[in-house]
Parts: structure tokens; C-alpha cells; sequence
């Protein structure tokens, strides 16, 4: 049974990566950023993982396009991906992930509070990915903000909410099958 318990958050932290590639290269194009799945599949993951474990998955995702699979929106892959002016984005998924993961494990119960470090999630995803765009590109901070940002706004928004809708859910039916992990 040793064997069984050390590899099981090995292979559910191995899953979530996977399903976070599966889900991120299917995009709507909107200019320079995408419309995708890959951040509420990143809010949902602390729930199912925990914080750490979540974070270990978002870094395995962009470890996974880094080396060229074609995960990241669009179907792109590769260290240009992540060094050109969308990469901050991505780059800024641990810290988004961790952020919201430590929020989440701190006040289990209170949902607001959840949606709440989400959304201070995401703006630190938000500061990352802008800066590395304004470098990249020489864009001022408005065109960046309004490129790169504020189209995005109502759909993370959207997707926080339903996060923490069925987030506390499967976290609930984990801890209940005793397959949920705090850390």
C-alpha cells in the first residue's frame, strides 16, 4: 500500500499536466493572445491537487511545450513560444496557480475568499505576461493593457466563478474518497 499511496499524487499531478495540454492548444484567436480553457483547468487544479502539486503540473505543461509537443494555444510549442511576446503569459502560470492554490488552502470554506485570490492570481498572470509583452514588442503599457488584457477580463472572470462552483465540489468528493491532497 506504501507504493500505491506515494504514487498516486504522481500520477494525478501527471494527469492534470496532461489535461492542461490536451485543453490549452484549443483557442479563438483574438490578435496577439488567445481565448482558452488553460486557465480554468489552472484554477480547478488546486482543488483536485493542492497547491504544490498544482503548480508542479502547470510547470510539467510548459516544461511539456518548451520541448516542442504543440501544447500551448494554437498548437504552438517551442522555447520561442515562451520567449516571444505572448511567453509571459504562460510563464506567469506557476505563480498564477500557486497564488490561487495558497488562497484556496488557507480559507477552505469561503468560496468569496477563493474568488478573490483568483483574481489576485491572475493579475500577477496578468503583470507577467504584459511586462514580458511590452518588452518584447516596445508596445506602450495601454496597448498592451488594452491588446492583451482587458478583452480577457470577463472571460477569466467567468471562468473563476465556475471554478469556484465545481472546484469545492471535487475537492469534497477527493477528501470523501480520500484521494485529496492539502500540499
Amino acid at each position: 500500500m506504501e507504493t500505491k499511496s506515494n504514487l498516486y499524487p504522481l500520477v494525478m499531478t501527471a494527469m492534470m499536466a496532461a489535461v492542461i495540454a490536451a485543453v490549452a492548444p484549443f483557442s479563438i484567436p483574438a490578435g496577439e493572445i488567445s481565448f482558452t480553457l488553460c486557465t480554468f483547468m489552472l484554477y480547478l487544479s488546486p482543488y483536485i491537487l493542492g497547491w504544490r502539486r498544482a503548480a508542479t503540473a502547470s510547470l510539467v505543461y510548459i516544461l511539456l511545450g518548451m520541448a516542442g509537443m504543440p501544447v500551448f494555444s494554437n498548437f504552438k510549442a517551442g522555447l520561442g513560444v515562451l520567449a516571444g511576446p505572448t511567453g509571459g503569459y504562460i510563464l506567469g502560470y506557476v505563480p498564477m496557480v500557486a497564488v490561487s492554490g495558497l488562497v484556496i488552502t488557507a480559507f477552505p470554506r469561503k468560496r468569496w475568499i477563493h474568488l478573490s485570490g483568483m483574481i489576485l492570481a491572475t493579475a500577477v498572470l496578468y503583470t507577467f505576461g504584459t511586462a514580458m509583452f511590452c518588452v518584447q514588442t516596445g508596445a506602450s503599457l495601454e496597448k498592451a493593457l488594452l491588446a492583451c488584457v482587458i478583452p480577457f477580463i470577463p472571460f477569466d472572470l467567468g471562468k473563476m466563478v465556475a471554478a469556484t462552483g465545481l472546484g469545492p465540489v471535487l475537492q469534497e468528493r477527493l477528501t470523501r474518497a480520500n484521494l485529496h491532497s492539502q500540499g
